[in-house]
């Protein structure tokens, strides 16, 4: 019933959850952060597509940490539509515009289809979930562990 993401290379870490926090690439089996400057808007919303999340609410260098180790040595040249960040152009950096501590942080606004009613805070709650033009409440028996997962992240 629900979609299930399970994003393998591209992620966003110390964040509140799989929709905000540091842009990371998995390069040669490693993570690697990626530069405020080597990155944009129609970057940020292929990331929030390929990780299941709604449109990018923010995107700022150093919201989530300026990043640790390795750094993504490409600029990313997305042109918005694509499924995969992995899958947008790229191209070399001309200089070294990625200065220490600026790793570009990005806030997806939650998944548009699916919502938390009645909990104490947007992160607990009854799921709810907008198909045919109306929202309808989940129940427990509809939902198996990865819809939960894909759902409360």
């Amino acid at each position: 019933m629900f979609n299930s993401f399970s994003p393998e290379s591209v992620r966003l870490v110390d964040g509140a959850g799989l929709c905000s926090g540091r842009v990371e690439v998995k390069s040669n089996q490693s993570w690697a952060s990626v530069c405020e400057a080597d990155f944009d808007r129609q970057d940020a919303e292929v990331v929030c597509g390929e990780l299941g999340c709604g449109a990018p609410a923010a995107l700022q260098g150093g919201l989530y940490g300026g990043g640790e180790g390795q750094t993504w040595d490409k600029e990313f040249q997305c042109k918005g539509k694509e499924s995969l960040l992995l899958d947008c152009d790229t191209s070399d950096r001309k200089i070294n515009t990625c200065l220490p501590g600026n790793a570009v942080g990005l806030t997806c606004s939650e998944p548009d289809n699916v919502s938390l009613v009645g909990g104490g805070s947007r992160c607990a709650g009854g799921v709810e979930w907008y198909y045919q033009g109306e929202w309808r409440t989940v129940g427990a028996d509809d939902l198996d562990q990865e819809d939960v997962a894909a759902v409360v992240v």
